[in-house]
C-alpha cells in the first residue's frame, strides 16, 4: 500500500509530510537520509486530509498558536522505539530531558545508547518531539535535521513556553543553545 505524501514549506526548512490512509507516518527533514526512515512508495498529495491537518497545526505551532499536537500517529518501529517515541510526547514544550533520564523512565537506567538510537530514529519529527532530548551534560547532541535546527526550534519554544533550566536545559549562561559537536 502506498502512502500519501506533501512539501510543507517551514521555518526550518521543507518538510515532507507522509501518511496512510488515516494517519500520520513521518515528518521528513529535507536533507534526511532515506535509510533513516524506511518507508513504502510514496504518492504526492497535496489534499490528503491527514496532511493538510499536519500542515495547518505545524503552522499553528511554528505561528506560536500551538504547544500540543492532535494528530492521529502511525509509528511505525520495535516495541523498545514505540516505547521511547511515547516518552517523548510525554516531554512539555519548552522543557527537556537527558537520555539517561528517558533510560530511566522506561526503567532501564543502563540503556541510555539504546533511547539515543531510538531517539534518532524517530519518524515523526517536531510532533513527536525528539528535539527536546539533550545530552547529561545539558549539550545538543545528534539530530536529523541537524544541531543548528535543534537549536533554533528549542529557542523558539523557549522563547514563547517559559524554558525550564532545571533539566540541563541545553543552554549556556548567556541562554543561547549549546551545540556539542
Amino acid at each position: 500500500m502506498s502512502l500519501a505524501y506533501k512539501i510543507m514549506e517551514s521555518p526550518v526548512g521543507k518538510l515532507k509530510l507522509v501518511a496512510g490512509e488515516k494517519a500520520l507516518v513521518a515528518i521528513l527533514w529535507e536533507k534526511d537520509s532515506p535509510r533513516r526512515v524506511r518507508l513504502s512508495e510514496l504518492v504526492a498529495n497535496d489534499r490528503h486530509p491527514v496532511l493538510v491537518e499536519t500542515e495547518r497545526q505545524l503552522g499553528e505551532y511554528f505561528s506560536g498558536k500551538r504547544k500540543r499536537f492532535s494528530i492521529a500517529l502511525d509509528m511505525r518501529g520495535t516495541r523498545f522505539q514505540k516505547d521511547v517515541w511515547e516518552a517523548l510526547l510525554a516531554i512539555p514544550f519548552g522543557e527537556t530531558r537527558s537520555y539517561g533520564r528517558l533510560a530511566k523512565q522506561l526503567g532501564n537506567p543502563r540503556a541510555t545508547r539504546a533511547v539515543g538510537a531510538a531517539n534518532g530514529k524517530n519518524p515523526v519529527s517536531i510532533i513527536v518531539p525528539c528535539h527536546r532530548v539533550i545530552g547529561s551534560s545539558g549539550k545538543l547532541t545528534g539530530f536529523a535535521g541537524g544541531l543548528d535546527v535543534k537549536a533554533r526550534l528549542l529557542s523558539f519554544e523557549r522563547q514563547r513556553g517559559g524554558w525550564d533550566i532545571s533539566h540541563g536545559g541545553g543552554l549556556d549562561r548567556d541562554r543561547k543553545a549549546v551545540i556539542e559537536h
